[in-house]
């Protein structure tokens, strides 16, 4: 089962955490008005994890069991092709000087998120990856000898509780009453621990979705307008928390489901096969943007473009972006979807053969 509106809003996500990240000073996006929004569109990330665990659930979600193998092999296919093509790019860029082996082993490996100071080395956004790795790791297990096994209202109680106790640490140890021996404030933002109650909580909304929801397809239109605005209400007025790590559940999730199920002519567009194919290069346009902005770095753009840091941020900032989508599309036609394809094959042939 697959849900074509969903996928586009990945894009949405992924540009607006390229805008999080390159487009301070662009004042289309940072101004009186808009501003609040793109300072904190790292929630972006947070949207990403809640989602994957919907989709886990919609894709897998009528089974009794999962081959562990098999769906390993399927996601190490969807996502480690690219993630190393960005890390070897990166390298490139920085012909190969100046690299940390331990760095570098860690982030082949996807396991900087794990160590204390080393999220954010070689290709930083990288360490998103190294959590949802975690994630795949952990879905068989929970699926086979948990989500399959027990009643909803039983899977309800666990994961909800995981989550205010998830939630509930992560602000005392930000907040500084929990001082921890090894890890630093910093090093908890991009630990999979303290996101795996965002991709536990989308398990559960796909669970609801498929088992009670699914059939009920409406024009939810207004609900999605509602939910966007009190999305919009909270990151106005923060009150001091912190939406990094999952508290945005509670809009994040309705708002999926809603998208799921509305049969309006906004999520109906966002089915159209061009924003299908924007949703499919979204992960390209996320790993890839570190890329694309050390590449095209400020000195090239003066350089070749006579593009000028202060003078013309928003020019070159659009023109960045453009790249990065060319890039991120001709990443997904000739080198993404290809290589996923021969990895999966090669899977089958190889237990053809046993």
């Amino acid at each position: 089962m697959r849900i074509e509106q969903l996928t586009f809003t990945r894009f949405i996500a992924a540009i607006s955490i390229v805008i999080f990240h390159y487009g301070k000073g662009v004042s289309i996006f940072y101004n009186d008005y808009t501003s609040f929004i793109f300072r904190q569109a790292n929630v972006g990330v947070s949207y990403f994890f809640i989602l994957s665990g919907f989709v886990m659930i919609i894709a897998y979600g009528n089974r009794e069991k999962i081959n562990s193998l098999k769906y390993l092999n399927n996601r190490f296919a969807r996502i480690y092709p690219v993630y190393l093509l960005a890390i070897l790019l990166i390298l490139g860029v920085k012909l190969f000087k100046n690299i940390d082996k331990i760095d570098l082993i860690l982030n082949i490996s996807m396991l900087q998120s794990w160590v204390s100071n080393k999220a954010l080395t070689l290709n930083y956004l990288g360490w998103s990856l190294s959590v949802e790795l975690f994630f795949y790791l952990t879905f068989p297990l929970l699926f086979n000898y948990f989500y399959s096994k027990k009643k909803i209202k039983h899977i309800s109680v666990w994961i909800i509780l995981f989550f205010i106790l998830s939630q509930t640490i992560y602000h005392l140890i930000i907040n500084e009453y929990i001082e921890l021996p090894y890890y630093t404030i910093k090093d908890i933002y991009y630990h999979p621990l303290m996101h795996f109650n965002e991709f536990l909580i989308g398990n559960l909304a796909g669970l609801y979705f498929i088992k009670m929801l699914k059939n009920k397809q409406k024009n939810y239109i207004i609900h999605i307008t509602i939910t966007m605005i009190i999305l919009i209400t909270l990151l106005k007025f923060p009150l001091g928390l912190s939406y990094h790590n999952g508290l945005l559940s509670i809009i994040f999730v309705p708002l999926i489901i809603f998208i799921s199920l509305s049969n309006d002519k906004l999520t109906k567009l966002f089915s159209k096969n061009i924003f299908v194919f924007l949703g499919e290069i979204s992960f390209g346009v996320y790993i890839l943007q570190a890329v694309v902005w050390r590449f095209f770095s400020d000195y090239r753009m003066e350089k070749y473009l006579n593009l000028k840091k202060e003078a013309d941020f928003s020019e070159s900032f659009f023109i960045r972006l453009i790249i990065l989508i060319i890039l991120s599309s001709f990443s997904y036609i000739f080198f993404e979807k290809p290589i996923r394809d021969k990895i999966k094959k090669l899977y089958i042939t190889i237990n053809k053969k046993q």
